[in-house]
């Protein structure tokens, strides 16, 4: 709701309580604390804009039936200081209440005041918010889920800003450990390989197969030749990292980059080892009892740890027993620290910065991870449930009706950056948003490209563009747009047009809602819907044509719609076109 919506619904509350509170006082109702109740918008609006159900509730404390509830409800109240009209009892004894048109005017008034800034509340409190998404692993290029995690995580980081919240985005970058020597050992295999041959040295079974490392190992022999092949394996293999691993990372900037996205900042896992973070939470574990020696290496006691979590969510114990729950390495025989170490160390890292609530948009491969992780942090001291994991599902690329796994161009798995250049940003943007996160989406590649209302990108962009057209064409004929007065304002009475500013009204309560289940798509939703009611407000009620006052209030309506569609797309970074 828009702060006039808002104030439309306390308002109204007040009026219902007062009521109530009059009944009593002359009899008609016992005398009886009131219960709460409701005040809500209901999804079908034919019957009424706002509805309550304190007529319902009150039952029991007033020891009446509904329908005598309602009647006394509605016998008393006084609409003067709200927004509404009138009102009107349903069924057993649900109020219905209508708006009056001040309310509309309002609304517009509001969105004309405050421009870009509309929809923007301090729901939040300013609370610090890290959004963690994306973190690719830098050996290798980035895929399609790195592309639905960006635009999910950068949008929600968005509308987490609309909301109120101070919003960190960064980008973990797995630059030590396991990963990194799988990493070397690859790159150090493919370097000989090219140098004497495939059969010089055979390839490690766990090594990184793709063909980016045989490319990088190629690009390394280009610009600095093949002495190293009679050099130290050790020096060897760190050469060929110290010049792939830059690469890739600026490969990964680059490209989100071009995905219009910035993030606050790339933190290097080798930080942690650097600064001691690592053994620091290895041996605060310790000190907890939370770790035990087996076969020469540390293991944490993740069972323990995460059985008393789940028991706390109320889960039973054959539930927890169907999980198979093991404890973790969190030191290797050798002495270095597992991933999961790293990883605790890092979100104590968050937390020990001042973030008092994280997000992190993993891959639906991660689910196992999430009670562990949540599990790790109430282990350290900080509270685990003030870490929030999305799980994002896969993305299936499709064309001409068939999925697509390789790029045409290359011959090779389609990447990210294999996308930017096929695909518009703002497709990729809008359409990585209209399914929530835990569902699995088709990215159909040939909607992504079209000019054309099937695109919803571009559905939404051409309503923004046809507003422009109109102010533009009356311009032409010396017609400006001008503030209306309440009542000039008041003349939109069409069910297209209150539709369409009962929609506009919605807008900061969809943030919040958008806010609070960490669900960008939502508002991806409600632009689209608002594109939708626009071209059927277009198709209903002509501008130019009408009255000087009608057409002038029906000129403010569609400048206000531009400027909600605009502040939309500009959240989420995509063009907002003036003409199409």
């Amino acid at each position: 709701m828009s702060n006039t919506a808002i104030k439309a619904a306390a308002d109204l509350r007040k009026a219902v309580k007062a009521a109530l509170e009059k009944a009593i006082d002359n009899g008609e109702l016992v005398k009886a604390d009131i219960p709460e109740f409701t005040i809500e918008v209901p999804a079908d609006r034919k019957n009424g804009d706002f509805a309550t159900n304190a007529a319902m509730v009150g039952a029991r404390a007033f020891r009446a039936a509904p329908r005598k509830i309602a009647e006394s409800i509605t016998g008393n109240i006084d609409l003067s200081e709200t927004y509404m009209s009138s009102c009107e009892i349903a069924g057993p004894g649900f109020i219905n209440f209508f708006l009056a048109p001040k309310y509309y005017s309002d609304v517009l008034r509001e969105i004309e005041e405050k421009g870009s800034d509309y929809g923007r509340s301090d729901f939040g409190g300013g609370e610090k918010v890290m959004v963690e998404f994306v973190s690719a692993n830098p050996t290798g290029p980035m895929h399609m889920g790195n592309a639905r995690g960006g635009a999910l995580g950068d949008c929600l980081a968005s509308v987490l800003d609309k909301a109120g919240f101070k919003v960190w985005r960064e980008f973990y970058v797995n630059d030590a450990g396991n990963q990194i020597e799988k990493f070397a050992n690859s790159l150090n295999a493919r370097f000989i390989q090219a140098v004497k041959g495939e059969d010089a040295v055979e390839f490690p079974e766990d090594g990184y197969q793709g063909e980016d490392i045989k490319d990088a190992a190629a690009l390394f022999i280009e610009e600095n030749g093949t002495a190293l092949i009679d050099a130290d394996e050790d020096m060897r293999k760190k050469a060929l990292v110290d010049f792939a691993l830059p690469r890739n990372i600026a490969k990964m900037q680059a490209d989100m980059k071009k995905y219009r996205i910035e993030y606050d900042k790339w933190f290097m896992e080798s930080e942690l080892h650097e600064s001691g973070a690592v053994k620091d939470v290895v041996e605060l574990l310790k000190s907890k009892g939370l770790t035990y020696e087996k076969d020469g290496t540390v293991w944490y006691k993740n069972k323990e740890v995460v059985t008393q979590l789940l028991k706390a969510q109320g889960k039973t114990d054959e539930e927890i027993e169907r999980l198979e729950l093991k404890d973790d390495v969190i030191i290797r025989a050798n002495g270095n620290p597992t991933y999961f170490t790293a990883d605790i160390a890092y979100h104590k890292n968050k937390f020990d910065r001042g973030f008092s609530r994280l997000i992190n948009v993993w891959g639906a491969d991660h689910h196992g991870h999430v009670a562990r992780m949540k599990g790790s942090m109430n282990a350290i001291g900080y509270n685990g449930d003030k870490l929030e994991v999305i799980l994002m599902q896969l993305v299936k690329l499709v064309k001409d009706g068939q999925p697509v796994r390789m790029s045409k161009r290359t011959g090779k798995a389609i990447q990210l950056g294999d996308l930017l250049e096929e695909v518009p940003v703002d497709s990729a943007r809008f359409l990585f948003n209209t399914r929530e996160a835990n569902s699995t989406i088709e990215f159909d590649l040939d909607l992504a490209v079209a000019q054309d209302n099937q695109n919803p990108v571009y559905y939404v962009q051409y309503a923004h563009a046809r507003i422009c057209s109109i102010v533009k064409a009356l311009a032409a004929e010396g017609i400006e747009p001008r503030e209306c007065t309440d009542e000039e304002l008041q003349l939109l009475t069409a069910p297209e047009e209150k539709e369409l500013i009962d929609h506009l009204a919605a807008y900061t309560q969809e943030i919040i809602s958008s806010a609070k289940s960490c669900d960008p798509t939502k508002i991806t939703k409600y632009v689209t819907q608002l594109a939708t009611l626009f071209h059927k407000f277009y198709n209903a009620c002509r501008v130019k044509g009408e009255e000087e006052p009608l057409m002038q209030a029906r000129l403010n309506l569609c400048i206000a719609v531009g400027s909600v569609i605009k502040n939309v797309l500009e959240m989420f970074k995509i063009t907002v076109p003036e003409k199409m």
